[in-house]
This record gives structure tokens, C-alpha cells and sequence, in this order.
């Protein structure tokens, strides 16, 4: 990941319309809680040393609203959980041949990132599969609501040449459904005990910076510890189609309190931001609703991040 957001295009609203129950299928496979690229830069963090620093780009096309591109396909095995209960979701990349995918490069420690964010972008999850030697990827999870969801895999073919992709497929959770309203935007988000704030904003076709400031007790926190290589790692996804935005860090060698980004919009409209950050051994999730193109609210409320730390 390294300096601006991007994306494109208006895809899919709400993958289904859950009644009093989501109608579920088969048996399952683990799935994730609530709690987060252009083309790679495809992750949002700020490395623990050396991210790049760039300067203005072009926005470049949005991520996750295809199941395939270039060639790669998402073979989502487990369409269908249901919610509260833990399953095993489990998926494979596929080539244009239609043979799986088993040679990745690794990228901030991983050969993929996985996303699974519900429609209304109140549970979010950053995920990290293992892969079978067929090419199989397999991680437990446990969605805590009903709804549609929407699994995005980040990776890299080793492939010489490839570039870094985010696919998309849709995920339903069964269950009794209770649609919940996008939170209003904030610039405070309040997680596990810690506070961050946000400064800046999204601009439609223009650069900015994006500052958050971890504390905790009114203290900061100078000592935030690497993850995935990186001091934070920021997701942003586009209300109504979520699409994936591409949040590049910005040069940062200090754990602490600040962490920066630099990401452009390329599109007005309402955002929802993810902050990952470690510290004291356990990954936290603040989350920010923001509006692009549009004058924030003059008393923004504070908001209370549903995930956990993980």
C-alpha cells in the first residue's frame, strides 16, 4: 500500500433482502466477526520504516467490485453462513485456466489479505487464511449478524508480471435481520479503551492527508507495535457499492501517536475508514465514517467501534 485512494464505479446494494430469516444452505466453514488498494497498494498501513512518500497520483480503479479480473477468479466455496455460529470459509484463486492458484508473492508479511465487511459497513474484518497445498485458502469464522457481506481477497500472483488485485464475491449470513443505519461521520472514534482521532479529509480527484492519533487515558500512545510491517493499516470502503478504496501510507519510523496517509477520492459520497493498530500484543479497529466532496458535521458525534481487538 502505498499513497492514494482509488476507486471506481457503483456495483451491487444490499445482496439480498433478509426477511424475518436469511435463508442459509449448506453446512459451513469458519467465518470472521466485526471489527480492513489500487492495484498493491492494495493495503493501507504506514510502514514501521521506509514507506514511501509519494506525491500526487491518479486515482486508479477501485478494488473488490469484480469476482474476476486479469485473468483470476475468486472461487468463493462458502457462499452462505449463518450468523453466531462459527464455520470455516474457504475459497480458491483461480487462473485463467481454471486451475488454482498456489505461487503468490508475499507482500506485508502475507500472500494474501482477506476482507470480509458487511453491506452496511458496520461489521468489518481483517482476516488471515492459510493456504493448502492445492491452492485451497481456509479460515474460522463467527459473523455476528445477519445480512449481506462481502468478501475481498488482496493479492499478488507470483507470476512474473502480475500485478496486485482485489476480487469481490458476496457472502450471506442467515439469520433474523435487523438493518442498521451507516453511523453518522466523526472525527473520534473510541475502541477497546483508546481514543483516535481523525484529521483531514477525503477530496473528490485531489490528494490529502489523512491523520489519526491513537491515545489512551487522555495519554498518547508512543508505542505501537508492527503489524503486518507496518505501524497501521487503513481500509476504506465506498457506502452503497463497497467498493475498495487504496489507502497508501505515508513515511512514518515513529510507533506512534500519528499515523498518516495520503488517499484521494474519485468520487463524492460517504466513505467508511478502518484504522488497524497493535499495541500492548492486541490488533484494535477504530472506524470513521466520512463524507467526500461534502462539509462534515460542525459537532460530530463520537463513535464507539463495534469490533474487538483480534
Amino acid at each position: 500500500m502505498r499513497t492514494a485512494l482509488k476507486l471506481t464505479a457503483f456495483a451491487a446494494a444490499l445482496a439480498a433482502t433478509f426477511g424475518t430469516a436469511y435463508g442459509v444452505g449448506q453446512g459451513v466453514a469458519p467465518v470472521v466477526e466485526d471489527r480492513p488498494p489500487a492495484r498493491h497498494d492494495t493495503h493501507t498501513e504506514a510502514a514501521t520504516e521506509g514507506g514511501d512518500d509519494h506525491g500526487g497520483h491518479e486515482a486508479a480503479p477501485a478494488g473488490g467490485l469484480q469476482i474476476s479480473e486479469g485473468g483470476y477468479t475468486l472461487d468463493l466455496k462458502t457462499p452462505r453462513v449463518t450468523a453466531g455460529e462459527r464455520s470455516e470459509l474457504r475459497f480458491t484463486i483461480r487462473d485463467a485456466g481454471g486451475d488454482a492458484v498456489t505461487a503468490y508473492r508475499r507482500e506485508h508479511d502475507k500472500e494474501l489479505h482477506l476482507i470480509v465487511a458487511s453491506r452496511d459497513l458496520i461489521t468489518y474484518r481483517r482476516l488471515h487464511p492459510t493456504r493448502a497445498a492445492d491452492g485451497t485458502w481456509s479460515i474460522p469464522v463467527e459473523l455476528p449478524r445477519a445480512g449481506g457481506y462481502r468478501v475481498f481477497a488482496d493479492f499478488t500472483p507470483a507470476k512474473k508480471g502480475a500485478e496486485n488485485l482485489t476480487l469481490g464475491a458476496d457472502l450471506a449470513a442467515a439469520g433474523p435481520y435487523e438493518p442498521k443505519p451507516l453511523p453518522a461521520p466523526s472525527d473520534t472514534a473510541r475502541v477497546d479503551g483508546y481514543e483516535v482521532e481523525l484529521s483531514g479529509g477525503l477530496r473528490p480527484s485531489t490528494e490529502s492527508e489523512l491523520k489519526l492519533t491513537v491515545s489512551r487515558k487522555g495519554r498518547p500512545v508512543t508505542d505501537l507495535q508492527p503489524y503486518l510491517g507496518a505501524y497501521g493499516h487503513l481500509v476504506a470502503l465506498r457506502s452503497g457499492d463497497l467498493a475498495y478504496l487504496h489507502v497508501h501510507p505515508n513515511t512514518s519510523t515513529k510507533p506512534g501517536p500519528n499515523i498518516s496517509f495520503s488517499a484521494t477520492a474519485p468520487s463524492s459520497g460517504t466513505y467508511r475508514l478502518f484504522l488497524d493498530f497493535k499495541h500492548e500484543g492486541t490488533v484494535h479497529t477504530a472506524a470513521f465514517t466520512v463524507h467526500a466532496g461534502q462539509a462534515t458535521a460542525e459537532e460530530p458525534a463520537h463513535e464507539e467501534a463495534e469490533g474487538h481487538g483480534h
